[in-house]
Protein backbone atom coordinates (compact mmCIF):
# COMPACT_ATOMS: atom_id res chain seq x y z
CA UNK A 1 0.00 0.00 0.00
CA UNK A 2 1.32 3.56 -0.57
CA UNK A 3 2.04 5.35 2.08
CA UNK A 4 0.24 8.70 2.43
CA UNK A 5 2.03 11.93 0.94
CA UNK A 6 3.46 14.54 4.22
CA UNK A 7 2.47 17.57 2.91
CA UNK A 8 5.52 20.47 3.69
CA UNK A 9 4.81 24.07 4.56
CA UNK A 10 5.00 26.29 1.67
CA UNK A 11 7.43 29.35 2.62
CA UNK A 12 5.76 32.45 0.92
CA UNK A 13 8.09 35.30 0.09
CA UNK A 14 6.90 37.26 3.17
CA UNK A 15 6.70 35.71 6.43
CA UNK A 16 3.22 34.95 8.03
CA UNK A 17 2.95 37.74 11.26
CA UNK A 18 0.45 37.60 13.79
CA UNK A 19 -1.25 41.00 14.76
CA UNK A 20 0.93 41.65 17.44
CA UNK A 21 3.98 40.54 14.57
CA UNK A 22 2.97 42.96 12.48
CA UNK A 23 2.95 46.03 14.42
CA UNK A 24 5.47 48.68 14.21
CA UNK A 25 7.87 47.93 17.56
CA UNK A 26 9.31 51.44 17.53
CA UNK A 27 8.14 53.16 20.38
CA UNK A 28 8.93 56.68 19.10
CA UNK A 29 6.32 55.82 16.06
CA UNK A 30 2.48 55.07 16.14
CA UNK A 31 2.06 51.04 15.41
CA UNK A 32 2.03 50.64 12.03
CA UNK A 33 -0.08 47.74 10.54
CA UNK A 34 2.38 46.02 7.48
CA UNK A 35 1.27 46.39 3.77
CA UNK A 36 -0.10 44.32 1.45
CA UNK A 37 1.64 43.98 -1.30
CA UNK A 38 -1.37 44.98 -3.38
CA UNK A 39 -1.52 48.35 -1.05
CA UNK A 40 2.42 48.93 -1.30
CA UNK A 41 2.18 49.12 -4.52
CA UNK A 42 -0.89 51.30 -4.69
CA UNK A 43 0.72 53.51 -2.13
CA UNK A 44 3.46 53.94 -4.31
CA UNK A 45 2.09 54.64 -7.42
CA UNK A 46 0.21 57.44 -5.05
CA UNK A 47 3.28 58.57 -3.36
CA UNK A 48 5.52 59.20 -7.18
CA UNK A 49 2.13 61.28 -8.40
CA UNK A 50 2.78 63.00 -5.60
CA UNK A 51 5.94 63.22 -6.38
CA UNK A 52 5.74 64.45 -9.82
CA UNK A 53 3.35 67.03 -8.73
CA UNK A 54 5.48 68.55 -6.59
CA UNK A 55 3.52 67.90 -3.61
CA UNK A 56 6.64 66.65 -1.38
CA UNK A 57 5.76 66.40 1.84
CA UNK A 58 2.42 63.96 1.42
CA UNK A 59 4.75 61.95 -0.83
CA UNK A 60 7.02 61.70 1.79
CA UNK A 61 4.74 60.65 4.33
CA UNK A 62 3.22 57.68 1.46
CA UNK A 63 6.94 56.60 0.99
CA UNK A 64 7.78 55.84 4.36
CA UNK A 65 4.60 54.01 4.62
CA UNK A 66 5.62 51.65 0.99
CA UNK A 67 9.01 51.28 2.92
CA UNK A 68 7.06 49.38 5.33
CA UNK A 69 5.65 47.01 2.76
CA UNK A 70 7.44 43.41 2.04
CA UNK A 71 8.17 44.04 -1.16
CA UNK A 72 12.11 44.86 -0.69
CA UNK A 73 12.72 46.37 -4.09
CA UNK A 74 9.88 48.78 -4.39
CA UNK A 75 10.53 49.42 -0.47
CA UNK A 76 14.39 50.50 -1.72
CA UNK A 77 12.81 52.13 -3.91
CA UNK A 78 10.88 54.44 -1.86
CA UNK A 79 13.61 55.07 0.83
CA UNK A 80 15.80 56.78 -2.40
CA UNK A 81 12.40 58.78 -2.94
CA UNK A 82 12.33 60.04 0.54
CA UNK A 83 16.10 61.01 0.28
CA UNK A 84 14.96 63.02 -2.66
CA UNK A 85 12.30 64.56 -1.33
CA UNK A 86 14.46 65.72 1.49
CA UNK A 87 16.69 67.28 -0.55
CA UNK A 88 14.38 69.07 -2.20
CA UNK A 89 12.37 70.37 0.91
CA UNK A 90 15.37 71.89 2.27
CA UNK A 91 17.05 73.23 -0.93
CA UNK A 92 17.74 77.00 -0.14
CA UNK A 93 16.93 79.62 -2.91
CA UNK A 94 19.95 80.57 -4.73
CA UNK A 95 21.80 83.53 -4.11
CA UNK A 96 20.98 85.78 -6.85
CA UNK A 97 23.01 88.73 -7.27
CA UNK A 98 23.60 89.78 -11.00
CA UNK A 99 21.14 90.62 -13.60
CA UNK A 100 21.81 87.50 -15.10
CA UNK A 101 21.43 85.70 -12.26
CA UNK A 102 18.03 86.51 -12.28
CA UNK A 103 17.60 85.65 -15.91
CA UNK A 104 18.87 82.53 -15.75
CA UNK A 105 17.06 81.52 -12.78
CA UNK A 106 13.42 83.19 -14.45
CA UNK A 107 14.04 81.14 -17.61
CA UNK A 108 14.41 77.74 -15.49
CA UNK A 109 10.76 78.98 -13.57
CA UNK A 110 9.40 79.98 -17.03
CA UNK A 111 10.40 76.29 -17.88
CA UNK A 112 8.75 74.78 -15.06
CA UNK A 113 5.83 77.14 -15.86
CA UNK A 114 5.85 79.15 -12.32
CA UNK A 115 5.26 81.79 -14.31
CA UNK A 116 4.48 84.41 -11.64
CA UNK A 117 7.75 83.64 -9.88
CA UNK A 118 9.80 83.74 -13.07
CA UNK A 119 7.84 87.32 -13.90
CA UNK A 120 9.38 88.90 -10.30
CA UNK A 121 12.91 87.88 -11.32
CA UNK A 122 13.09 89.23 -14.36
CA UNK A 123 11.76 92.39 -13.34
CA UNK A 124 14.41 92.30 -10.87
CA UNK A 125 16.77 91.60 -13.59
CA UNK A 126 15.42 94.40 -15.12
CA UNK A 127 15.74 96.88 -12.34
CA UNK A 128 19.87 95.62 -12.68
CA UNK A 129 20.11 96.04 -16.13
CA UNK A 130 17.07 98.20 -17.72
CA UNK A 131 18.77 97.56 -21.38
CA UNK A 132 19.01 94.09 -21.67
CA UNK A 133 17.44 92.69 -24.31
CA UNK A 134 17.04 89.30 -23.57
CA UNK A 135 15.59 90.20 -20.46
CA UNK A 136 12.71 91.73 -21.90
CA UNK A 137 12.58 89.24 -24.42
CA UNK A 138 12.43 86.44 -21.51
CA UNK A 139 9.63 89.02 -19.31
CA UNK A 140 7.45 89.28 -22.37
CA UNK A 141 7.68 85.61 -22.91
CA UNK A 142 6.80 84.70 -19.35
CA UNK A 143 3.60 87.74 -19.12
CA UNK A 144 2.42 86.35 -22.66
CA UNK A 145 2.19 82.37 -21.60
CA UNK A 146 0.55 84.13 -18.22
CA UNK A 147 -2.09 85.84 -20.41
CA UNK A 148 -0.60 89.28 -19.93
CA UNK A 149 -1.01 90.31 -23.36
CA UNK A 150 -0.18 94.23 -23.25
CA UNK A 151 2.29 93.78 -20.81
CA UNK A 152 3.85 91.16 -23.27
CA UNK A 153 3.64 93.21 -26.21
CA UNK A 154 5.58 96.03 -24.36
CA UNK A 155 8.23 94.17 -23.49
CA UNK A 156 8.39 92.35 -27.35
CA UNK A 157 8.47 95.62 -28.52
CA UNK A 158 11.33 96.84 -26.08
CA UNK A 159 13.26 94.30 -26.79
CA UNK A 160 13.16 94.42 -30.70
CA UNK A 161 13.58 98.06 -30.21
CA UNK A 162 16.93 97.27 -28.56
CA UNK A 163 17.58 94.02 -30.51
CA UNK A 164 16.35 93.84 -33.86
CA UNK A 165 17.18 90.36 -34.34
CA UNK A 166 14.72 89.41 -31.32
CA UNK A 167 12.05 89.86 -34.07
CA UNK A 168 13.07 87.11 -35.62
CA UNK A 169 13.53 84.63 -32.89
CA UNK A 170 10.27 86.08 -31.65
CA UNK A 171 8.89 84.62 -35.12
CA UNK A 172 10.50 81.45 -34.74
CA UNK A 173 9.53 81.16 -31.51
CA UNK A 174 6.46 78.25 -30.60
CA UNK A 175 5.55 79.89 -27.41
CA UNK A 176 4.52 82.78 -29.53
CA UNK A 177 3.20 81.38 -32.19
CA UNK A 178 -0.39 81.40 -30.80
CA UNK A 179 0.03 85.31 -30.79
CA UNK A 180 1.77 86.09 -34.38
CA UNK A 181 -1.82 86.66 -35.83
CA UNK A 182 -3.29 88.71 -33.35
CA UNK A 183 -3.20 92.20 -33.36
CA UNK A 184 -1.35 94.05 -31.89
CA UNK A 185 1.61 91.34 -32.47
CA UNK A 186 0.95 90.39 -35.87
CA UNK A 187 2.22 94.51 -36.75
CA UNK A 188 5.09 94.43 -34.81
CA UNK A 189 6.41 90.52 -35.70
CA UNK A 190 5.48 91.24 -39.50
CA UNK A 191 5.55 95.47 -40.03
CA UNK A 192 6.68 94.42 -44.08
CA UNK A 193 2.74 93.55 -44.41
CA UNK A 194 0.69 96.40 -45.17
CA UNK A 195 -3.07 96.60 -43.59
CA UNK A 196 -5.54 97.68 -46.62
Amino acid sequence: MDKPLALKPVRTSAPVRSDAASLSMDPGQPPVRELSTQAQLAAFESAMRLFHERHLEEARKLFQQVVEGPERDVAQRAGLHIVMCDRRLTQEAPALRSADDYYNYAVALINTRKLAEARQHLERALEIAPGADHIHYALALAQALGGDLPGAHENLRRAIEIEPRNRILARQDADFAPLANQPPFDALLYPEKKVW
